[in-house]
């Protein structure tokens, strides 16, 4: 009685083991590295082997998937970065596991400080992924990066970003978090719109 059980658990096994088989000649070669057969994969319903074969395959993030943060910054002529980041040190002060160093920029003549990080560092292998530098920061300039492949032997050198590794254009944030861009897009358009309506009524009242 007592060996019946374990009978029963082999023959799901061999079931199990038989039944990828015959689903992997209905479904031929779309069921592996193709997005439809990952989705297939994916699914609760599937049958047969359902694990994916990482590293070749890899299952799709959703938007909101937050990894390293990055620094978002405009495309201008001739290749110019103009960051929207004006080095303020708020996601610094709000990053709970302070992983953030900034540098702000001055003037060489004046020597005042300038609305530009000079240099702007995040060690990967301290951030927790929290988000808050993003949440935050009142400029849109830091967002959260789908990029989980960070894996090194030299940490030192390759997991502590400088502002060229953090840098990313805006079109690289509007790819992978399309919703949310354009909220924000719509957003900022709005209160421009707004800004340009009530500097026209001011004017007219003049």
């Amino acid at each position: 009685m007592n060996g019946f059980g374990v009978v029963r658990a082999l023959g799901v096994a061999v079931k199990h083991f038989i039944n990828t088989y015959l689903v992997d000649l209905r479904s031929g070669k779309k069921r592996y590295f193709t997005s439809e057969g990952i989705a297939d994969r994916s699914n609760y319903k599937t049958e047969g082997i359902f694990t994916i074969q990482y590293p070749e395959e890899k299952l799709p993030v959703p938007e909101e998937f937050r990894y390293i943060p990055f620094l978002v910054y405009e495309e201008g002529e001739n290749g110019k970065k103009d960051f929207r980041c004006t080095s303020c040190g708020i996601c610094a002060k709000a990053c709970p596991p302070q992983c953030i160093w900034i540098v702000r920029t001055t003037d060489p003549v004046t020597g005042r400080p300038v609305p530009s990080p000079a240099q702007f560092y995040i060690d990967t292998d301290i951030c927790m992924n929290c988000g808050f530098c993003a949440e935050y920061c009142p400029f849109d300039a830091i967002k959260m990066d789908h990029e989980y492949e960070i894996a090194t032997f030299n940490r030192h050198q390759d997991n502590i970003y400088d502002l060229n590794k953090l840098a990313r254009p805006v079109s690289y944030y509007a790819k992978i978090r399309p919703t949310n861009y354009a909220r924000e897009e719509a957003a900022r358009q709005a209160e421009k719109e707004a800004k340009a309506a009530k500097k026209a009524g001011a004017a007219a009242a003049d």
